[in-house]
């Protein structure tokens, strides 16, 4: 039985998370367009469809082991990671191409804060109105995890480090040129992904993304608590 709920756990972590960060890229990809940007519909990525924005490695292979392999082996010492295929962008207008970019880039953590406002909204409804049962509490924990997953993927992709869009923030905050930006892009990928899975790295990251994960987090939550309160 014990298995049974673990495994049940890790996939609904595993679907959430799949959505979570194609919706995610979908944000990025809307804003692009609005802000007038064709690329972005060109390429078909402002879509609500997950298999647009679905990396095979590093949305589903990655996080599929990541999140699996403890059910089966008790434990892997692995930080959980995933990203979405990136959205190009074309940044056509050279006077709002800072402010297009910036905009763009919010957009993401943006739609994660958005999804995991709609979560709690959901918690909400189903604790108000008071059902039990095992279809209740799964769902429940379908829309606790998915709060959860949107409130990290938001405060995680704002860290300043590339390719997490907190990346172009800085990059737009401090005039950095596209050659320098380019440079430091091309091996942070490899060395942040490496540093949050080592006994230093990630300790110093937890310390910093886990406080305000929980405060985000808790914020929903009594969001959550404010809307059962109406039934």
């Amino acid at each position: 039985m014990e298995l049974k709920g673990d495994l049940r756990w890790a996939l609904i972590q595993f679907i959430v998370l799949v959505i979570c960060v194609s919706l995610h890229e979908f944000g990025h990809a809307w804003a692009a367009d609005k802000r007038g940007d064709p690329l972005p519909r060109a390429l078909g990525r402002v879509t609500l469809n997950p298999a647009a924005h679905i990396d095979p490695i590093g949305t589903l292979a990655i996080p599929g082991l990541m999140i699996l392999a403890p059910v089966f082996l008790g434990g892997v010492p692995f930080a959980l990671f995933g990203w979405g295929k990136p959205v190009i962008i074309s940044l056509p207008n050279p006077k709002t191409r800072k402010l297009d970019d910036t905009l763009i880039t919010l957009a993401g953590p943006g739609m994660n804060l958005l999804l995991a406002l709609i979560g709690a909204i959901a918690i909400g409804i189903l604790f108000g109105l008071g059902k039990d049962g095992i279809f209740h509490g799964n769902v429940v924990s379908f829309f606790y995890m998915f709060m959860l997953m949107n409130s990290i993927l938001a405060i995680f992709n704002l860290i300043p480090v590339p390719p997490l869009d907190g990346s172009h923030l800085l990059k737009n905050a401090t005039n950095m040129s596209d050659e320098v930006f380019n440079k430091i892009a091309r091996n942070a990928w490899w060395i942040f992904l490496l540093g949050i899975n080592l006994p230093i790295g990630n300790p110093i990251l937890m310390r910093i993304l886990r406080p305000l994960a929980s405060g985000v987090t808790h914020f929903f939550l009594i969001i959550s608590d404010l809307v059962a309160k109406l039934f």
